[in-house]
C-alpha cells in the first residue's frame, strides 16, 4: 500500500497560487490543507476525507485537485468507507486520467473491493470486482510498484473464487446433481489451472463420471491427474 504523507511545506507552495483576480473562494487552499494534515497526523480519516473534498470541489481546476482526490481515497480506505473511496477514485479517473497516481488509484480501487471478500459460501460479487481491478492494473501498467503485489493478490482471488466453485461443487455431488457437478468441477478445470483446486477438481470428476456409469470419462480424468499432479495427495487417492 503506498503511504501518503502530507508535508507541511505543501502549504507554502500553495499559497502561490492562483492569480490575483481570482475570486476567493469561502476557505483557502492553504487553510484546508493544514486543518487535513493536523487531522490526518490524529488519524481522523473521515475528517481528512471531507477536507480534500472541499479542496477539490472549491478548487477544481487547480494543480492540487488531483491529489485531493488521491487523499479522499485514501483516509476513506483507511476509515473502511471503501463506497466512499471508490467514488473519489471513479472522479479521478473521470477528470485526471492521465495523472501520475492512475496505477496506484487502480491498485486501491482493487482494495477498496478486496476488503470486502468475506468467506466462499457468500457470493463472490467483491472478488470478482477485486480480481478484475488488479488485472487490469497489471494490464496497463506491468511495470508499476503496484504490479507484483496485485499479482499476488490475483492469485489468491483465483483460488478464493475457485474454492467458491468447489464448494458449491461438492455440494452437488451429496445431492446426486451430478450434472450441475460436473459442470462446476470442469469450470475449474479450464479456467483456474493455476489455482490449488485443480487436482481435487479432477480427482471429483473421476468419481462423478463413475457414479454415473461413464467409466471412460472417469479414466480420462484420472490419467489426466497423474500426468499433472504425480505427487498431489488427490492423485494418491486415486483407485
Amino acid at each position: 500500500m503506498k503511504k501518503l504523507v502530507l508535508c507541511v511545506c505543501v502549504c507554502g507552495m500553495l499559497a502561490g497560487c492562483g492569480g490575483t483576480e481570482e475570486i476567493a473562494p469561502e476557505r483557502p487552499l492553504e487553510d484546508i490543507y493544514q486543518s487535513a494534515y493536523q487531522e490526518f497526523n490524529k488519524k481522523n480519516y473521515e475528517e481528512v476525507a471531507e477536507l480534500f473534498q472541499i479542496a477539490e470541489s472549491q478548487y477544481p481546476a487547480s494543480p492540487w485537485a488531483a491529489d485531493a482526490l488521491v487523499m479522499m481515497a485514501y483516509t476513506r480506505y483507511m476509515d473502511k468507507d471503501f463506497a466512499g473511496s471508490i467514488l473519489a477514485i471513479d472522479r479521478y479517473m473521470r477528470f485526471h486520467p492521465g495523472h501520475k497516481d492512475v496505477p496506484y488509484m487502480m491498485y486501491l480501487r482493487g482494495m477498496d473491493y478486496y476488503r470486502q471478500v468475506s468467506d466462499v459460501r457468500r457470493d463472490p460479487g467483491m472478488s470478482v470486482y477485486a480480481l478484475q481491478s488488479f488485472q487490469q492494473l497489471v494490464e496497463r501498467f506491468p511495470k508499476s510498484e503496484y504490479a507484483e503485489n496485485a499479482k499476488n493478490k490475483i492469485m489468491i482471488l483465483k483460488n478464493y473464487i475457485a474454492g467458491k466453485v468447489m464448494y458449491a461443487a461438492r455440494s452437488d455431488m451429496q445431492n446426486k446433481n451430478w450434472t450441475s457437478a460436473i459442470t462446476r468441477f470442469q469450470s475449474v478445470v479450464t479456467t483456474a489451472q493455476e489455482t490449488v483446486m485443480t487436482p481435487e477438481a479432477m480427482f471429483r470428476l473421476t468419481e462423478c463420471y463413475n457414479a454415473i456409469g461413464l467409466p471412460e470419462q472417469a479414466a480420462g480424468y484420472a490419467d489426466m491427474l497423474k500426468k499433472n499432479f504425480p505427487d498431489n495427495e488427490w492423485t494418491k487417492k486415486l483407485k
